[in-house]
């Protein structure tokens, strides 16, 4: 079972990794779920990923309290905005709704956690 959570480590910590270059894919939401599966297969990569120098406090501030930096939470629901405007201007309604939907689900979760 350790080689699943470790294999399911890696995925999401390529995932993060990826989206650090790429506008859209988020970086530190794959990276807790990277720490997760690490947490029970392989403790020095979930250090690495804790002491990390840039995404190190915001995964920690999540682990401890649930919280979210206020500029984390402006660029997250900015972020999936630009998502709805993208859609809608290439392949319009109604795939736009997804985003607009995700949009009203997200965005009030991400505004009402802790900072």
């Amino acid at each position: 079972m350790r080689r699943v959570y470790f294999a399911a480590g890696l995925f999401f910590f390529a995932l993060g990794a990826a989206g650090i270059p790429l506008p859209l894919l988020p970086t530190v939401p794959f990276w807790l779920l990277a720490v997760f599966f690490f947490a029970r297969s392989n403790k020095a990569w979930e250090e690495r990923l804790l002491n990390h120098k840039q995404f190190g406090p915001q995964i920690r501030d999540w682990r401890t309290r649930g919280a979210i930096s206020r500029q984390a939470k402006v660029m997250a629901i900015g972020s999936i905005a630009a998502g709805v405007v993208f859609t809608w201007a290439t392949i319009g309604f109604p795939w736009a709704w997804i985003s607009v939907g995700a949009l009203a689900i997200f965005g009030p979760w991400i505004a009402t956690r802790p900072e």
